[in-house]
């Protein structure tokens, strides 16, 4: 049945946008190498026919970085592990200069993301000052990602103007005991609840190569489509030293690919956006490669505690690929 699958989700998903369920992803997962230039190009293929040929620019930056309470074993900002990233606070000045050079390279999105559990009282009062300020200063969507919410900050994001909130559920159901313990996949999915009915766009993906199984990979997928989430970032895992994930070997570039495609087959009009751990997992070619299998969207420039690739190369390289890039009327 695994050689057919191409065949049916052919007719599913690229003639009727109907995505893939968990059982037919999982097949996806398990096509041989020789079969993965068939799938890039089917996942290609669907991106066009339903999302259109547009990418859309992101840029993050971290308001709070470090001292996290949280244990998530991949991360080098929990509090908990011996690694190199340490507590630290940006001013509103600099928050406001990193949106506005992030609006100069193209981008139509800002994130503003803080590693803690969930936002205080201090961290709600740099958001309302830092949007504020960010909205005098450049035209740009704002995005969050400050942990799991109460009903009221939900209520206050969306009356700064918060576009789109990222909070991801990292991974499959089953496979979250092992990456999280101090807090659940549950309460993760209650905040992605509160978004979703709030109205702000949701933005919820995870990270692929943190030793979960094939079937797991799949259930993550089939849970995220349940979702309906309008952005998925995908990350793939860049092992961090003191991490209790320190160890885990980088994810293989073939798998990272079927994993592009099996995604897209999924959430056929999602945007798939890339994420951290593209640059060790893929390099240029196989960066390349997944924008040709079923990305539509980037991250430019660095991510939260790890080096990305200059914002300009790919830029350069959405020229090359003749992908224009979203524009900011567009998103609105």
């Amino acid at each position: 049945m695994t050689s057919n699958v191409l065949a049916i989700a052919r007719e599913q998903v690229l003639d009727r946008g109907v995505g893939l369920n968990e059982a037919q992803v999982l097949q996806i997962l398990e096509l041989p190498d020789d079969k993965l230039g068939d799938l890039l190009a089917l996942a290609h293929d669907v991106r066009m026919k339903w999302c259109g040929p547009e990418v859309e620019v992101e840029g993050i930056v971290s308001v709070k970085t470090g001292g996290c309470p949280e244990d998530c074993h991949f991360c080098s900002q929990s509090g908990l592990f011996a690694s190199p990233v340490r507590g630290a606070w940006l001013d509103i000045p600099s928050l406001v200069k990193a949106a506005v050079e992030t609006a100069a390279t193209g981008a139509t999105e800002f994130c503003i993301v803080a590693a803690v559990k969930g936002p205080d009282e201090r961290l709600m009062n740099q958001m309302r000052e830092g949007v504020k300020a960010i909205k005098e200063a450049v035209d740009i969507n704002v995005a969050a990602s400050l942990g799991i919410l109460t009903q009221e900050q939900v209520d206050e994001l969306v009356a700064m103007g918060i576009h789109r909130y990222n909070h991801n559920l990292e991974t499959a159901a089953s496979y979250f005991p092992k990456v999280v313990s101090t807090h659940t996949w549950e309460e993760r999915m209650e905040t992605l609840r509160m978004v979703r009915d709030s109205g702000m766009e949701v933005c919820c993906g995870g990270i692929v190569g943190m030793g979960e199984s094939l079937e797991q990979r799949a259930e993550f997928a089939g849970q995220l489509a349940e979702l309906l989430p309008h952005e998925v970032p995908l990350n793939f895992l860049n092992p961090r030293p003191g991490t209790p994930f320190a160890d885990i070997p980088v994810m293989d570039s073939a798998d990272a690919l079927r994993t592009i495609g099996a995604f897209r087959l999924a959430l056929p009009r999602t945007i798939l956006r890339y994420a951290g751990g593209r640059e060790i997992t893929l390099g240029d070619l196989g960066t390349r490669d997944g924008l040709l299998g079923g990305v539509n969207a980037v991250i430019v420039g660095n991510y939260l505690t790890t080096l990305g690739r200059p914002a300009t190369s790919d830029l350069e390289l959405l020229t090359d690929l003749r992908m224009p890039v979203k524009a900011l009327s567009d998103t609105l």
